[in-house]
């Protein structure tokens, strides 16, 4: 049998999430019970959230973490991460699901790096109702 493929709409509604600030969708699914105090004020010492961008909404606009961050591919289409390292360095990570052709399940992000993702053109897996 095989799986329907969601909708967006469907994919917001199942997954309970709502606009980003930096473009796409998202939800906050943990954060945990302890807080740290940094520069910026007190902040949770761990967080996790779904993300997920479409044709509606497809960059993440450029922002920098103040803590590493791990970022993981579930489903969709590929999208590809723009890193700018603190000495100028612009890296380009393409996440996905075909790993033959090199794109990547995981992305690790130091923090201090700035960095942008978008859907390639012609993405639209989860641009339409079907």
């Amino acid at each position: 049998m095989a799986l329907k493929t969601p909708s967006i709409k469907e994919l917001v509604v199942a997954l309970d999430l709502e606009p980003h600030v930096e473009g796409g969708y998202y939800r906050r699914t943990y954060q945990s019970d302890d807080m740290i105090t940094t520069t910026g004020g007190q902040r949770y010492r761990m967080t996790s959230i779904y993300y997920l961008l479409t044709e509606d909404s497809p960059v993440g606009h450029f922002h920098m973490n103040q803590s590493d961050i791990v970022h993981y591919y579930h489903l969709g289409d590929a999208i590809e991460c723009s890193l700018i390292s603190p000495d100028g360095t612009l890296e380009t990570v393409m996440m996905g699901s075909d790993v033959i052709a090199g794109e990547c399940l995981q992305l690790h992000v130091p923090g201090g790096v700035w960095k942008a993702s978008r859907l390639m053109k012609g993405s639209s897996r989860f641009a339409s109702d079907q």
